[in-house]
């Protein structure tokens, strides 16, 4: 078979280099010029895929900014992101372009799969009826499904593979097709009645960690103001067996789903007479955070007779998560840009992150963050960097992440 795949990120690439391994041909469209010419030279861009295990495939992928490649293509699946506008609404323009570039090419009999995050109806509702603009009806003439991307950036206990697979078909045949397909390169297939609902499937796991995160982050606000260790209530919270599951707090959620997925859902509820307001709030509280964090940062530095203008402030790890380099909707930025636009003179270390052009910074070492600074601030804790160390040489310490907490009596380090 030859795949086509729109979309080469951190969704796209393995799926990508999943199916050249089972020895598919893989034709690989993105129009990020860098993106394909990292391929070409069988170099990779994303954690979860070594430049080695792509160079074993590289034969079977073909990297092109050309659409029209799609044509020959038994199956095609949309990678592209969905972010939200300024306004925090969908913005599916990425999906729609996709579309209407295979619209452009497509073939009877193909298979056309949406992996993108979406709203419930879009691949019924938005995606077919451009895609039957090519004289095409979907499940009639060609199959058209949706199946949720599920990955998690860095982690290696789950992988693509061993991830269960959700698959919504349009029709029973168009699910057949699109289980088919999937059983080759995943384990484990849920196949479900309809494409709204893997939708909402997709939508729900990530609302239910904002709403989980958004509990603890206002619970450690709370516990703050209260002169209480937030991290000591979750660790005996965390020691009942049953009805209870782990959230940490933190300064803020980060990446490709948690911080805009949620949105997708209450902004498609309104179309229905009705306000999410649940998930609404739990989106205030979390992109409420880094200006906790920078309200924590004026309180340390106003405790030593100090102000943000002017102080050198040493950030540790920008990117949102740990052991990986991805920035998107990092808290890091938020809090960066707040300090700056306070006076304050930053610096940061993140082995994952060489530099932010946008606020003109580079990382450099660990050594040179601390010198001269007047606070450490532990964003990211990258499980590369020794904070213990970090918290040891500052002369003060903030927290965020809670690696340090065991220290708290050693030093005079803060939490969040």
């Amino acid at each position: 078979m030859t795949i086509g795949i729109i979309g080469l990120g951190y969704v796209g690439l393995p799926l990508a280099v999943a199916f050249a391994e089972v020895g598919h041909c893989v034709v690989a469209v993105d129009t990020d010029t860098r993106k394909i010419e990292a391929l070409r030279a069988r170099q990779s861009y994303v954690e979860d895929i070594s430049s080695e295990r792509l160079a074993e495939v590289s034969d079977l992928i073909e990297p092109t900014k050309h659409a029209q490649r799609l044509a020959r293509c038994d199956a095609v699946l949309v990678c592209v992101p969905t972010p939200l506008t300024a306004n925090r609404e969908p913005d599916l323009g990425p999906l729609e372009s996709a579309t209407r570039a295979i619209a452009g090419v497509l073939q009877s009999g193909q298979l056309i799969i949406i992996e993108s995050t979406t709203y419930p109806g879009t691949t019924r509702e938005k995606v077919a009826p451009m895609l039957e603009e090519s004289g095409l009806v979907a499940g009639r003439d060609f199959h058209l499904a949706f199946s949720p991307e599920r990955v998690d950036p860095g982690r290696t206990d789950y992988t693509l593979r061993t991830t269960p697979k959700i698959v919504g078909g349009l029709t029973d045949a168009c699910a057949d097709r699109a289980v088919e397909l999937y059983e080759q390169v995943c384990d484990n297939i849920i196949r479900v009645s309809t494409p709204e609902a893997a939708e909402l499937s997709k939508l729900l796991e990530n609302i239910f960690r904002s709403v989980n995160i958004a509990l603890v982050n206002e619970m450690a606000m709370l516990a703050d103001r209260m002169g209480i260790d937030i991290w000591e209530v979750v660790d005996a919270a965390a020691t009942k067996p049953y009805g209870f599951m782990r959230f940490d707090p933190g300064p803020g959620m980060g990446g490709h789903c948690l911080p805009v997925d949620p949105f997708y859902l209450s902004w498609r509820a309104r179309e229905f007479d009705m306000t999410a307001e649940f998930i609404e709030l739990a989106g205030k509280v979390n992109q409420n955070m880094p200006y906790h964090c920078v309200a924590r940062v004026e309180r340390l530095l106003n405790d030593a007779s100090k102000a943000v203008r002017g102080s050198r402030i040493a950030l540790f790890g920008v990117s949102y998560k740990a052991g990986v380099g991805d920035l998107r909707e990092s808290p890091a930025l938020k809090i960066i840009e707040v300090l700056k636009g306070l006076g304050g003179e930053i610096v940061y270390h993140d082995p994952h992150v060489p530099e932010l052009p946008e606020f003109g910074l580079r990382s450099v070492s660990v050594d040179d963050a601390l010198a001269d600074a007047d606070l450490a601030v532990i964003v990211t804790a990258h499980p590369s960097v020794d904070h213990g160390a970090i918290v040891d040489r500052a002369p003060l310490a903030l927290d965020l992440r809670g690696v340090t907490r065991r220290r708290v009596n050693e030093r005079t380090t803060v939490q969040l």
